[in-house]
């Protein structure tokens, strides 16, 4: 894990405000979902993509190098 050196205080309401400068480096836009996962003590978000990155299909998507991609498109791969 690599560190930003970025240091924000957790709100009354338990928000943190994720600088404009790292949502624009990670692809993060307003109302973009985002999962998060607990390792140990570490508190990690991820940006939520549940559709295939190539045609947005939802329906059997399968995860491939940490990337969602459906049947259709992975058959299509494989040619």
């Amino acid at each position: 894990m690599k560190s930003t050196g970025i240091v924000r205080k957790v709100d009354e309401l338990g928000r943190i405000v994720l600088p404009s400068e790292l949502r624009k480096s990670l692809g993060i836009e307003i109302k973009d979902s985002l999962e998060i996962y607990v390792s140990g003590d570490s508190i990690i978000l991820k940006k939520y993509l549940p559709a295939c990155i190539f045609c947005g299909e939802a329906n059997e998507v399968t995860v491939f190098k940490g990337k969602n991609i459906c049947s259709k498109c992975l058959k299509q791969l494989k040619k």
